[in-house]
């Protein structure tokens, strides 16, 4: 794709931004705020050389939090600037890192659509010494406006599935100059690398997936056991986290003659009363997580996790657990966190974004592999029956996130060249 078209297509693309943010709105109010500032306009004071940290939305976000907490220590005189481009985004981290931004150490903003002109303002008004992308993130104008003003540019935590390399490689010399011109390209794995490399990467390296140094908060054990006791101790309480759209009926459909008490946390906040309608449109009986305050009656088959912020603590409750966006083509979510908790995890079919970790978490045997998703129901039935093999995969579950640990480390030994110190 020659620059100038993709100009163009950025160009339409900030001026019917208006009209997507109003739509997604009327679900989510808090896309009205902050608008100014996803066209490169912004008021946060910077006072210190400034390094710069992109995670688009909550996952990213949670995952980079170990490193934003080495950068921190690492360079007391700098202050940090997190963009996103979602609001959960922008919640999650003001709820990680409170008291730096309360002090101002940490600044937050959206990420200008890229057009040339936005990624001037941008980049004129924060000026940084440095610019962390994390995973997937390639903005080709905002690259390339960095690279010009000889602001350092690195990708970091990289992760490219064969789907996304496809799609990549059709837009040519624009992914190739847009690779080139980046300072680093740190990789998951090695097949990454190798995707990387050859859309345009110079010589990639292997840092491996910073979600593996993200620890449970310290007291998830605790919160969780006090869930429990509310869910029912006596219960086999069997988790569908992170669902998506068109995932909820196939999980229902796959417990409705079980005795598993179903914790259902759809990955979305938007989507949380078009759950619930779900939920009622099928007779089931069922309690809110936020007005979850007495233990069950034994006929409640759901809980709905409409809560934000509290996933370590689901997962503390679960025996086990169903990874969402899996079961549709939307390519998985983390099932890291999942793992940490020693949580046995059930994975669908399209686990396509997260294909390494999937094979490397079913060959620990902290996690099981669905060929179809007819089959999860047989699954939901086999594990709930054996707790013996529950036990030896949340232990196995647990050993697989310590193995793989150590990214962070790697990562702030690459960057400190970068920062030549």
């Amino acid at each position: 794709m020659p620059r100038f078209v993709y100009t163009l297509l950025m160009t339409v693309v900030a001026a019917l931004l208006p009209l997507k943010l109003f739509w997604r709105s009327l679900k989510q109010p808090e896309y009205r705020q902050h608008v100014a500032e996803r066209y490169g306009f912004y008021r946060q004071a910077v006072r210190a050389p400034l390094i710069w940290v992109h995670c688009v939305s909550v996952g990213e976000t949670r995952a980079t939090q170990p490193l934003i907490h080495a950068l921190l220590t690492r360079y007391p005189q700098h202050q940090l600037l997190i963009t996103h481009g979602t609001p959960t985004g922008r919640e999650t981290s003001s709820q990680l890192f409170k008291p730096e931004i309360a002090s101002s150490r940490v600044l937050q903003a959206y990420l200008p659509v890229d057009t040339p002109g936005a990624a001037k303002r941008f980049l004129a008004h924060f000026n940084p010494v440095l610019g962390l992308l994390m995973e997937t993130e390639l903005w080709f104008h905002l690259i390339d406006q960095a690279s010009r003003k000889a602001v350092p540019m690195a990708l970091l935590s990289a992760r490219l599935s064969e789907k996304s390399a496809r799609g990549y490689a059709k837009l040519g010399s624009l992914t190739r100059q847009g690779l080139h011109q980046l300072a680093l390209v740190a990789a998951q794995t090695a097949a990454d690398a190798e995707r990387l490399q050859a859309l345009g990467a110079q010589h990639p390296i292997i840092c491996g997936n910073l979600k593996f140094d993200v620890h449970p908060p310290a007291d998830s054990a605790e919160k969780g056991s006090q869930l429990r006791k509310l869910l029912g101790e006596n219960r086999t309480v069997f988790m569908a986290a992170s669902t998506r759209e068109g995932e909820e009926s196939l999980i229902l459909d796959a417990v409705k003659d079980s005795n598993v008490l179903l914790l259902l946390v759809p990955r979305h906040p938007q989507r949380f009363a078009e759950v619930e309608s779900l939920l009622k449109s099928r007779g089931l009986r069922y309690v809110l997580r936020t007005e979850l305050t007495h233990p069950l009656n034994a006929d409640v088959q759901v809980v709905l996790g409409n809560s934000m912020g509290e996933m370590y603590t689901y997962y503390a409750a679960s025996d086990f657990a169903v990874m969402g966006g899996s079961l549709q083509p939307l390519g998985g979510q983390n099932l890291i966190e999942a793992a940490a908790m020693g949580v046995p995890t059930i994975l669908g079919p399209h686990m396509f974004n997260f294909a390494q970790v999937a094979q490397a978490a079913v060959l620990a045997d902290a996690a099981v592999q669905l060929s179809e998703v007819s089959e999860l129901h047989g699954m939901i039935a086999a594990l709930a029956a054996d707790q013996v093999k529950l036990a030896t995969m949340s232990q196995a579950a647990k050993g697989f996130t310590l193995q793989h640990s150590g990214t962070t480390e790697r990562l702030m030994a690459a960057i400190s060249v970068l920062l030549k110190k």
